[in-house]
């Protein structure tokens, strides 16, 4: 065989050399979401309504000034004000930590406790379709926060639809934020959490082509029952 006939084969063993050392660079420099995400569902007595709404209020203002602190929304049912949820982002498990055992949480957990009817369900999560509010939340916004729960071997099919789903409502009018959470604890688990404009924007997207597509599809995968619960914002 001629010199001339190897040269080919050389430059692609060199070109596939290449690529395999410089893999493991590739992946070290990808972005990586290290976030923490929380959802906490809580009721109280209907009596101890204006009593949590204070409390929340005391322990989001004390929480945003903690350091790692994304955001902290606390939010209260539409048509059930005696039930409230808590969506929450910190930079990274360190800082969650560190306000979970700090002092305002302590002192929120001792208000609230006695006030409570329920569990105070608290979900750790993992951001896997995540992104910024394309504009303020105003008095009229809904916010959104379902509980999807599928059989296991439908985990990675599920994460492709919702995926999908937010990609299509984030392009919808009146879309504010779309996201999607995994729950650390059971990885078939997820949290949507959306924010509409207002009541008319969410009827117009749970009545669109994508909404329904993707209710059908899920409907097929789930565990439990499709649990979507709406709220306003309390501040």
């Amino acid at each position: 065989m001629k010199l001339s006939d190897l040269m080919p084969l050389a430059t692609a063993v060199l070109t596939v050399a290449l690529a395999i050392a410089a893999a493991p660079a590739a992946r070290a420099q990808a972005p990586e979401n290290s976030a923490s995400y929380l959802v906490t569902y809580l009721e109280v007595t209907p009596s101890a309504e204006a009593s949590a709404i204070s409390l929340l209020r005391q322990v989001a203002a004390a929480s945003r000034k903690e350091p790692g602190n994304l955001r902290y929304e606390i939010l209260q049912a539409t048509g059930r004000p005696a039930e409230f949820a808590i969506l929450e982002a910190w930079s990274d498990a360190k800082s969650h930590e560190a306000h979970s055992g700090g002092a305002a949480m302590k002192q929120f957990r001792a208000g609230i406790d006695p006030l409570r009817i329920g569990y105070y369900d608290e979900r750790l999560d993992t951001g896997i379709d995540v992104g910024t509010q394309s504009a303020p939340a105003g008095k009229d916004a809904i916010y959104v926060v379902t509980h999807v729960d599928v059989t296991g071997q439908f985990k990675d099919d599920a994460i492709a639809l919702m995926k999908t789903l937010a990609a299509d409502s984030r392009r919808e009018p009146g879309s504010l934020r779309f996201e999607v959470w995994d729950q650390n604890n059971r990885l078939n688990h997820f949290t949507m959490t959306e924010t509409w404009k207002d009541q008319a924007a969410l009827d117009a997207h749970n009545a669109a082509a994508p909404a329904k597509t993707f209710r059908e599809k899920v409907g097929h995968m789930m565990g439990a029952l499709y649990d979507d619960r709406r709220y306003r914002n309390l501040e």
